[in-house]
């Protein structure tokens, strides 16, 4: 979601059992954040300077484990409190699926007239009270090597393996590190190195791993890279590589039912096949073996936007869990968003929400409309001071013009590369296409960093104050601001926060997302292109087995429901029919449509 909408949200939902992620990647985010929660809870702040040695990590580990004691004295608290309306105490039971052993324990208890029984069933209920986890989540594109004055490359010091040793070196225990955005060798390289990831026991682990991916392929290459390092994966985060907020990681059209289909049927496979490579990894280190392989969640996360949706894919496809993002930047109490942005994301539209080129790494990324930053993005470009200070640089990765790499988002490299186009004397439209290209790339750094310093008042950087924020497109079913009540009520189906009663399953809108993405990729699909035309034609064809898959699968995932399955129907045939068209022009090499509507 982002960098700053969930830099402190363990402090607000940990309490309730909930588990969040903290992204550890901007530390002057984490330096201002440790100064305000070091003051609100009246413990002397010592600062940690950028010059300090290791300020980076030291920064990451001292946030944590102040987070993690403020979150155990939390959960003290509410042990020793008592049971009336409004306290926290009752939140945490209330917001349990009702079908929960808790849950049930906590009804039957209220029902109860035995004083000496209800007493007994309160300490119970009490003694089971567990903070949510702690996580956190590292980019793994996001890592740019660190300097000494003389210009070497400092050692082990770049932004993510800097960032990993600091989590590392925490105290947090039942937490998980997620890395997202793929294979990152010399971070994975580095976490052989990390002792406090290794097994305690069987399937026991203070700090274990998880792998967001978008397919069954990148699991089991990342898995396996890692397994053969005795490194073991506890976690495969199944995403939609569209349907999401933040960067869109496309990949070849892997639509996301299928993908779970393959995850469900190849489960065991995976499971055994990397538990082979582990423990031959950890004979030859001469570490202890083991008879039978730790446990492997399956989760997914993308566009899940109802209580139904929910349970289908957990229980059909035998996941462990679904999770939750862009709906909580509408609950105050869990995230933390400023207000301009919050009212914007309450008002948000289709047509606000947009895959857009504005990364500087390159990758297509969900962007909302209007926005602070958006709007000073434009400013710069009228005045014609385009692009933006580079004071994080975070995202340096183009060495274009400069011997050491600059942030495509900055003045320096957009200056430089206007100055180049204007040199190729291009055709008035060619030359504007790839000015604006130039142009369209924004400091993430700052604008996702900054709602928290607004929020909280806290000065982050002078004169730096534009947002930016990355909703998934499943934003425009919410739009009010609710409780955190309200939002768990709503994931477990005991109240309905959506108003949009013609809202397409999930299914459906991430379908329409990609045949859309497929449509912009012709349109800019050069004829000579034999390399790009072979990609479009692979990801139609994931689309066209992807529908294929929904019409076999229509009734079951519309719960027998005869009304929902027509609809399904009909927006598949819809679909299908888009499709046709959207690779209409791209010549006699693509495949025959005729059997997208006829399956």
């Amino acid at each position: 979601m982002g960098l700053a909408f969930t830099i402190d949200s363990p402090l607000k939902v940990a309490k309730f059992g909930i588990s969040s992620a903290i992204s550890i990647m901007e530390d002057r985010l984490i330096e201002t954040m440790r100064k305000y929660y070091y003051n609100a809870i009246e413990e002397p702040f010592i600062p940690i300077p950028t010059k300090q040695g290791n300020s980076r990590e030291n920064r990451i580990t001292d946030y944590l484990n102040l987070i993690n004691r403020v979150v155990n004295n939390q959960i003290d608290k509410i042990k020793k409190s008592i049971f009336e309306a409004g306290s926290d105490l009752v939140k945490y039971f209330e917001m349990l699926p009702n079908k929960s052993d808790l849950s049930m324990l906590y009804s039957y208890m209220q029902a109860s007239n035995d004083t000496l029984e209800k007493e007994g069933l309160k300490q119970i209920l009490k003694a089971n009270v567990r903070a949510g986890s702690i996580d956190v989540n590292i980019m793994t594109k996001v890592d740019k090597d660190n300097y000494t004055k003389d210009g070497a490359v400092i050692e082990d010091s770049s932004d993510a393996v800097s960032a990993l040793r600091g989590y590392a070196k925490s105290d947090l225990t039942n937490s998980t590190i997620i890395f997202s955005a793929g294979l990152n060798p010399r971070l994975f390289n580095y976490l052989e190195k990390c002792r406090q990831f290794d097994a305690k026991a069987p399937g026991k682990f203070d700090k274990k791993i998880a792998l967001k991916v978008s397919d069954y392929r990148s699991a089991l290459i990342q898995g396996k890279y890692l397994a053969k390092k005795g490194v073991w994966v506890s976690e495969f985060r199944i995403e939609s590589g569209l349907n999401c907020g933040g960067h869109a990681f496309v990949g070849d059209g892997n639509l996301i039912g299928p993908t779970l289909e393959e995850f469900k049927s190849k489960r065991s496979e995976l499971c055994a096949t990397l538990f082979d490579l582990y423990n031959k990894a950890l004979a030859a280190k001469s570490c202890p073996t083991y008879q039978t392989p730790h446990p492997i969640k399956i989760t997914y996360q993308g566009g899940i936007a109802t209580n139904k949706e929910h349970l289908f894919v957990q229980n059909h496809y035998g996941l462990d869990a679904a999770g939750w993002g862009t709906p909580f930047l509408l609950v105050p109490e869990a995230t933390t968003v400023d207000l301009p942005t919050l009212t914007l994301l309450q008002k948000a539209q289709k047509s606000s929400i947009q895959i857009s080129p504005n990364s500087p790494l390159g990758v297509p990324f969900y962007y909302l409309k209007g926005t602070s930053s958006d709007l000073e993005k434009h400013s710069r470009i009228t005045q014609k001071r385009p692009g933006s200070p580079c004071t994080e640089r975070h995202l340096v990765n183009n060495t274009e013009f400069t011997k050491l790499p600059i942030c495509t988002a900055s003045v320096k490299y957009q200056q430089l590369k206007l100055n180049q186009l204007k040199s190729l004397h291009l055709p008035s439209q060619e030359y504007e296409t790839a000015k604006k290209s130039i142009m369209d790339k924004e400091c993430l750094c700052i604008g996702l960093s900054n709602a928290a310093p607004i929020q909280y008042q806290q000065p982050f950087l002078n004169n730096l104050t534009a947002v930016a924020i990355c909703p998934g497109p499943n934003i425009i079913y919410f739009s009010k601001v609710v409780s955190l009540q309200q939002m768990v009520g709503h994931i477990y189906g005991k109240t309905n926060i959506i108003t949009e009663v013609n809202r397409p399953h999930f299914f459906i809108n991430e379908l329409y997302i990609y045949i859309e993405y497929l449509r912009n990729q012709v349109k800019e699909l050069q004829s000579p292109d034999k390399k790009r035309k072979k990609f479009i034609q692979h990801f139609y064809m994931q689309i066209q087995e992807a529908i294929t898959y929904y019409r076999k699968k229509a009734t079951i995932i519309n719960d027998y429901n005869e009304s929902q399955i027509a609809a399904f129907i009909i927006q598949l045939d819809i679909a299908a029919a888009e499709l046709t068209q959207s690779i209409k022009h791209c010549g006699p090499s693509m495949p025959s449509t005729s059997s997208v509507l006829q399956a």
